[in-house]
C-alpha cells in the first residue's frame, strides 16, 4: 500500500482540513518507507554480523580492550572522507539513489569478504573497513531522499519512520545470527554467507522500488568545493556540526556496551547477541512516538534528553543495580537514546541546509560525527585497559553530560529551522520567509 504512493502528487503541506492529514501521511509513507524496507533487509544483514563480531574478536581472537577499540573507531570513522565524497557526488550529479545504490552494493560484496578473511585481524580490518565505506557512501544520500520525499513539519515523523523500520532488521538481525549458527553447527562463514545474500535482496528492493528525486544537473558553481566552503560558514550550520562532533566524541561504540554488561553479569557466550537484539526491540517501540514527539515540542529537547539518558546506561553498568533487572533496563534505555537521537539529529539538519547541498551538508555533520566517534572507541578502550572500566564507564557518563550542556548552548543559543514556535513565512521555509517553491516541491514529492 505504501510503495504505491511513491510518485503520486501530493497535497501541499499548507492545505486544510482531512486531505492535509491524509497528505502527511501519504509523503512520509512513500518514498521514505521504500527506503525504510530497503535499511530493514540491509540491517539483518548487518546485525547478523555486528551481533557476534565483538564476542568473536575479543573471546575468539583474544583482541584486548584498546586493540578493540581502534578496530571498532576504525571501523566508523576512517571512512568519514568517503560520506563527504559520497554527498557530494550525489548533488553534483542529482543521482542520490545512484550513490545510494552503490554503497549498499559495496557492504554487501564486504559480507563475502569476511569468508576470505579468515583469522586474520589486518584482512579483517580491511573488509570491516569495506563495509564501513559502503555504509559512509549510502547513508547521506539516504537520509538526502528523506529529507526530500517528506515536508520539513513532519521530518521528525519521517525519520521516525524510516528509523523505527530499520530497527526491525536490528531486531531480527541477531535472532537470524543464532538460527545460522545452530543450523551450521556454530560456523562463522554460514552466518556471513547468509548475511551476502541478505544484503543482496535488499540491493534489489532500492533498484526497484525507491525513486529518486530528479532533479537537471545544478548550474555551474550552484555545486563545488568553493559552494561547500560558503555552506560551512553560515553559523546555523557552523554550529551543527560542532554539536555533532561533540556528541560523537562522547559516544561509544555498542560492543562496549555489550562487553561491560556481558563481564558484569557473566552472560554465557550465547546470550550475548541476544543484548542487540533487547536494544533493537527498544529501539523498534520508541522511534517514531519520539520521532513525532520531536516535530511537537523541538527536536533539539528530545536529542538533548537522548544523551542524558546515554549518560544514566554509563553509570549503570557499574552501578548498584544487577541481576535481570539491570540487563533489562540497560538495553531498554540504551534502544531509548538511539531512538531519541540518531533520526533526530538528521531532521535537525533538514531545513538548515540549502537543497542543492542537502547530501554534502548531511554527509559533513556525519563525517566531522564519525571522526569524533573514532576518538572516543580509542580512548575509551585506552581508559579501560589502563584504570579499569568502571573508570572508564564513569568518565564517559561525565563527557556526555559535558558535551550535552555545551551542545545545548550551541544549538539553543540562536533558534533553528524546525523548532517550534511561531512561523512567519511559509510552514516549510527554513528562514521563515515566504516560499517560492511549488506545492509539489513544499511536500517533497518526487519529480
Amino acid at each position: 500500500m505504501y510503495l504505491s504512493t511513491i510518485g503520486r502528487t501530493e497535497l501541499p503541506s499548507d492545505a486544510p482540513g482531512p486531505g492535509r492529514r491524509r497528505g502527511r501521511w501519504k509523503v512520509v509513507g512513500g518514498n521514505v518507507v521504500a527506503l525504510g524496507s530497503v535499511s530493514l533487509i540491509t540491517d539483518v544483514s548487518a546485525e547478523m554480523v555486528t551481533a557476534v563480531l565483538p564476542l568473536y574478536l575479543v573471546l575468539g581472537l583474544g583482541l584486548s580492550p584498546a586493540a578493540y577499540g581502534v578496530l571498532d573507531g576504525l571501523n566508523t570513522g576512517a571512512t568519514a572522507l568517503l560520506r563527504i565524497v559520497g554527498g557530494y557526488v550525489a548533488d553534483r550529479v542529482s543521482r542520490r539513489k545512484a550513490v545510494a545504490g552503490a554503497g549498499y552494493g559495496l557492504s554487501a560484496a564486504a559480507k563475502l569478504g569476511l569468508v576470505a578473511a579468515g583469522g586474520s585481524v589486518p584482512a579483517l580490518g580491511l573488509v570491516l573497513a569495506a563495509d564501513r565505506a559502503g555504509k559512509g557512501l549510502r547513508t547521506a544520500p539516504r537520509d538526502a531522499l528523506i529529507t526530500l520525499s517528506a515536508p520539513g513539519h513532519a521530518l521528525g515523523r519521517a525519520f521516525g519512520v524510516h528509523r523505527a523500520m530499520d530497527s526491525v532488521g536490528a531486531f531480527l538481525g541477531p535472532l537470524a545470527a543464532l538460527a545460522v549458527l545452530t543450523a551450521a553447527g556454530q560456523s562463522f562463514d554460514a552466518v556471513f554467507v547468509t548475511s551476502f545474500c541478505v544484503a543482496a535482496l535488499g540491493v534489489l528492493v532500492l533498484v526497484l522500488f525507491v525513486r529518486d528525486r530528479r532533479q537537471p544537473r545544478p548550474p555551474a558553481g550552484a555545486v563545488s568545493p568553493r559552494a561547500v566552503g560558503r555552506l560551512l560558514r553560515e553559523a546555523p550550520v557552523r554550529r551543527l556540526a560542532c554539536a555533532a562532533c561533540l556528541l560523537g566524541l562522547a559516544t561509544v561504540g555498542d560492543g562496549f556496551v555489550y562487553l561491560l554488561l556481558q563481564r558484569r553479569e557473566s552472560l554465557s557466550i550465547g546470550w550475548f547477541p541476544l543484548l542487540a537484539v533487547g536494544t533493537s526491540l527498544s529501539y523498534l517501540l520508541l522511534a517514531a512516538p519520539l520521532g513525532v514527539l520531536a516535530d511537537r515540542v523541538g527536536r533539539l529537547p528530545v536529542l538533548l534528553g537522548g544523551h542524558g539518558v546515554l549518560a544514566a546506561v554509563y553509570l549503570l553498568l557499574h552501578g548498584p543495580l544487577g541481576g535481570p533487572a539491570l540487563v533489562v533496563t540497560v538495553l531498554f534505555l540504551y534502544g531509548l537514546f538511539h531512538a531519541a537521537t540518531e533520526g533526530v539529529l538528521m531532521a535537525l539538519a533538514g531545513p538548515v541546509l540549502p537543497e542543492r547541498l542537502r547530501t554534502t551538508g548531511i554527509a559533513l555533520v556525519q563525517s566531522g560525527q564519525a571522526l569524533a566517534y573514532l576518538g572516543s572507541s580509542v580512548l575509551f578502550g585506552l581508559a579501560w585497559q589502563a584504570w579499569g572500566s568502571a573508570a572508564a564507564s564513569r568518565g564517559a557518563a561525565v563527557a556526555v553530560v559535558v558535551t550535552g550542556v555545551l551542545t545545548a548552548f550551541l544549538l539553543g543559543s540562536r533558534a533553528l529551522p524546525g523548532s517550534p514556535g511561531p512561523r512567519t513565512g511559509a510552514p516549510d521555509s527554513p528562514t521563515g520567509a515566504p516560499d517560492a517553491r511549488t506545492p509539489g516541491e513544499r511536500t517533497g514529492s518526487p519529480s
